[in-house]
């Protein structure tokens, strides 16, 4: 674990964006970060497809879908 320095601003809108979300502050922070370093690296998809890509990958780890069948 390493500790970073961030702006009062920045951990002040972490922390309510923690709380809406029912986040760690440090766990808001890795998840924008996250997000941010996904978005770099792919400027052509939206937010909210990153978003849906992460929940799906997160739902596949957790065993929560099944394989589609093709007929």
């Amino acid at each position: 674990m390493i500790s970073v320095t961030i702006s009062d601003p920045l951990a002040e809108a972490a922390n309510v964006q923690a709380k809406i979300c029912h986040r760690g502050l440090d766990e808001q922070i890795n998840y924008w970060a996250r997000i941010g370093k996904i978005a770099e690296e792919n400027p052509e998809l939206s937010f909210e497809f990153i978003k849906t890509i992460l929940a799906a990958r997160e739902e596949v780890l957790a065993g929560q879908v099944e394989p589609y069948q093709f007929d």
